[in-house]
Parts: C-alpha cells; structure tokens; sequence
C-alpha cells in the first residue's frame, strides 16, 4: 500500500464549520504495480501496519471518508487521519464467493472497498443494469462513511444505506481482521474468506453493532453490497395545503386516499418541506415512483439555484448568512422563491436524481429521528420555538424511513420521519437547535439524532434513545477490539458520548 505523510497539522471538514488540530494526515493508495485482489490484500497489511504505529506512539487514529459529517465524528483530535478516498477498488462476486445458504441473485452482489463514493459504486453498476438500492441526498460520501453513520434516503420501504450492506471486512488490530457478517445471513463462502486471507465471525449482535459505529470498530476496509435492477424514479415537486389532509399522510403513510400525482400509488419516496414563514401558502411535497427501465427518457433537469429532484436544503440553505433577525423571514422567502421550484414527471436513475455534491456556502444542519406519529405535533412545536427563540434561517424538511436493524441506526422507529433542519450557519441557529431539542424532551416525543449531523448527545440521552441497544454496542466494541485498539481508535467525541467504555 502507498502511503504519503503530508505533515499535516490540522484538518478542517467538507462543510468548513470546524478545524481540527492532529499530528498528521496519511494520503493512501493501493499499490497499482499488483493484481487488484493481492493489491487489496497488500492494502490490508498497510493499514494493520498503521495500527501497530498508533498503538506505539499512543495516538488516536482514524479513517477518513469525504468529510461530510458536521460532528468531529471522524476525527482524530492530536492524532493520525488516515485518507482512504483512494482506496477504491470494486469487485464483482462470482457464485463461488457466495454461501450457499445466500438466497438472493450473486449476481447482484458486489464488493466495495472503503474509499468507493457513492458517486463511484453507481457508475460502476450502470453498465451492468444495476442500481443501489437508496441512497442520501448526497452522492459525494464514501460507502464506509455513509454506512458508518446510518445514512439515509427516504426510501421508506427500502431503509438506510447500510441496510443493504452484507457483510464487512474490519481490521481489528495489527495482527487481526475479520469477515463480520451475520449468523442469521451468510453471505461470505469459504473461498472468498480465503482470497482475503481473514478470519470468518458470523455473529448478528456484532455484525448490527459494527454497521453504525463511526470508525470507532477499527477501519472498515471493505463491504459486501446488495443491489437490485437499475430502474428510474418519476418524479414530482408540487405545493400542497399543510393541512389535516396532509398532516394525516405524514403520520400514517397511508396513501390510499392521497391527492398526490399518482393518486394513492404508493411512492419509492415522500418528502415534505415547510416554510416556517409561509405556512399557510402549504408545504412543498416531493414524491418519487420507481419504474421500470427503459431507454429514451430526457435525463432530469438541474435547478442550479436550489433543489431540484432529490436535493435536499444543504444544497442552497448556505445562501443565507448571519441576517438581522428582522430581515429573516424575508430573505428565506426570498431564497425559497428561486430554490424551491415545482416541477413534475422528471425522469432518471437512482444516481442521476440523488446526484449533488456541491454546497452552496456554509451552513449547520441537524437531523433528528421520530415515530411518524409525532410528526405534525413535532413540527407544531418547531413553529412555537421559532418564535421564541428565533427566528431560524432555514426550513424545515421531513423525510420518512423505516427502521433499521442495526444497533445504533438513528432510523430506530418502526417508520421514522426524519426532521432535517438546514440552516445558516450563525450562533443563533446553534441556540435554535438547543431550544428545540429541550422541548421535544419536556413534551415527551422520542427522538434520535444523525449522527454524522450537529447533534448535543450523552449518555443519558443515548440511553433513553437506544435503551439496552447501548450497552449490546459497548460490549461488540469491546468483544471485537483488544484495549490497545479500542485506545487508538477512541476519539474526543466518543469520549464525550460515553461510548468509549471498557468491560
């Protein structure tokens, strides 16, 4: 493995809202002169190598996807960043490397190693007609960085992008990695553990823990994904009432008397944007509705002020700066008037709709997770706060999920509605954030929050979000990793969430 010491001394995120001290940041590459999978393998003991080095000198270590997440999630505070965007290598998976107890097609399996972008995996699956199964709004985040922190779409009946993630290969320690994958799912044959040269753990409580760990499990190198056909999203953006009617929907889901495009066809995907400062002009309602492929459609159009099909708010909630609190509602109106256009039956791909990597000016953005029966008191409550601790620059976008079964998965409803809040990036957004999630606490409305998004977490809030889920994850870690591992992989936020215990 290529490895190149920048002598960094800092590290600063993709959206620029915080700069991070460390000793030094490793640009990685696989080595190019071998055949891919001994390259793979040569990669594996490169970073095994780079384990024993932080456990030597005592220093936190961790691996870097793109830098998406807001949170220092990812960070080795006065320690070694490891960059693994160069790591990228796909492999397809011949029914040999398949357990036969696997009940799906091989043919839709693929191996990603950890540097792969979203962006990456579906030009590689495009040739073969194949698609991912969902994925977030943004494409630009690595498969280890979006499964790390249960990234999401709203694929409602599909779930999180880890969720169709079957297996992992994880170094443990400098002389251990593993196949992890569930006792309950194989998926791994004797002949693909033997071409990794690793060792073979079938353990659901571990492989569940592991999914949504935020590099803290060790480096994820690489991951058995799961896909379908390539098929086409049609696509829909129209203004709608917020009333009962659509009050009623985002609570139950149930479209069978819906006023939407494709009347009560139930979509692949359902959004709803509210305007703190022009409720009763309605809400912006997204629905998206999977079709079969077909050659000939016209590719979607951009809107390259804002959103357009499978954005989200990130992608022009930076146009708004720190504004004299008079001045917000109109400049956000203002901003929606261009960003937030209407449009109807656009077609494309999974990767063509959710296909945005560029921001458009710094912003926060927080993320929480509740029980689609809370949303429309939840979004009562958002409304109440903004004018008591307003006024929020930004919107308020709900997206709904359903449950995850990883042990950390912040989609950890039955169905959750995801409440994103976009916003400018300013100290009074921070205390808007504060307020709103003390009073979702006070009226007793379960919550999660993203993790890789502006969160304010604890144990205590940990536990009353995940219960006994919490300690499973604590004793996986400590199960997985030997306490020289689970030292050089421990960072200040773990710290600061009380994850970083030893049993």
């Amino acid at each position: 493995m290529k490895v190149i010491k920048t002598g960094f001394t800092t590290w600063e995120n993709r959206h620029e809202t915080f700069v991070e001290k460390i000793k030094d940041l490793y640009e990685l590459g696989n080595d190019d002169s071998l055949s891919p999978l001994d390259s793979y393998n040569d990669s594996t003991k490169g970073l095994q190598q780079i384990i024993a080095q932080a456990i030597a000198l005592k220093l936190p270590l961790r691996a870097l996807g793109a830098g998406w997440s807001w949170m220092k999630i990812a960070t080795a505070d006065n320690g070694i960043m490891l960059d693994t965007k160069p790591l990228n290598m796909l492999f397809d998976i011949s029914a040999s490397s398949v357990n036969p107890a696997y009940t799906g097609d091989p043919g839709k399996l693929f191996f990603a190693q950890c540097g792969n972008g979203v962006w990456e995996l579906s030009r590689y699956l495009r040739p073969r007609n194949l698609s991912l199964k969902t994925s977030g709004a943004s494409n630009g985040q690595t498969i280890a960085g979006v499964t790390a922190t249960g990234a999401h779409g709203s694929a409602f009946d599909v779930g999180a992008v880890q969720d169709f993630v079957l297996g992992l290969h994880i170094i443990v320690s400098p002389t251990r990695h593993i196949w992890l994958e569930r006792a309950s799912a194989p998926v791994a044959s004797p002949a693909f553990i033997q071409s990794l040269q690793t060792e073979l753990v079938q353990d659901d409580d571990l492989f569940y823990s592991a999914l949504v760990s935020f590099g803290s499990f060790g480096i994820i190198h690489g991951a058995m994904i799961e896909t379908e056909p390539l098929f086409l999203l049609e696509c829909y953006m129209s203004r709608m009432p917020y009333d009962a009617t659509l009050q009623k929907l985002m609570q139950t889901l149930d479209f069978s008397n819906a006023k939407l495009p494709n009347g009560n066809e139930r979509p692949y995907h359902f959004a709803v944007f509210v305007n703190p400062y022009d409720v009763a002009g309605g809400a912006y309602v997204t629905t998206m509705y999977k079709r079969p492929y077909v050659a000939g459609y016209t590719p979607p159009a951009r809107n390259l002020n804002g959103i357009g099909p499978g954005d989200d708010a990130a992608c022009f909630i930076g146009g708004l700066t720190q504004a004299i609190p008079a001045l917000v509602p109109v400049l956000v109106n203002k901003l929606l008037a261009g960003a937030l256009t209407p449009y109807s039956k656009q077609m494309g791909t999974l990767s063509e709709i959710f296909d945005n990597t560029t921001l458009h000016g710094k912003l926060l953005s927080a993320a929480i997770g509740i029980p689609i029966a809370y949303v429309t008191q939840a979004i009562s409550l958002l409304l109440a706060i903004n004018k008591t601790n307003g006024p929020f620059s930004g919107l308020f976008a709900c997206r709904f999920v359903k449950k995850s079964p990883a042990r950390l998965a912040f989609t950890h409803f039955d169905y959750t509605c995801v409440i994103e809040l976009d916003g400018a990036y300013s100290d009074e957004t921070y205390a808007f954030y504060t307020a709103a999630w003390k009073a979702f606490e006070d009226a007793k409305i379960p919550f999660t929050f993203h993790w890789g998004k502006v969160n304010e977490l604890n144990m205590t809030r940990l536990t009353t979000m995940y219960g006994d889920n919490i300690q499973t994850w604590i004793a996986a870690r400590n199960k997985l990793l030997d306490a020289d591992t689970r030292q050089v992989f421990t960072n200040a936020t773990l710290k600061l969430w009380g994850l970083d215990k030893s049993l």
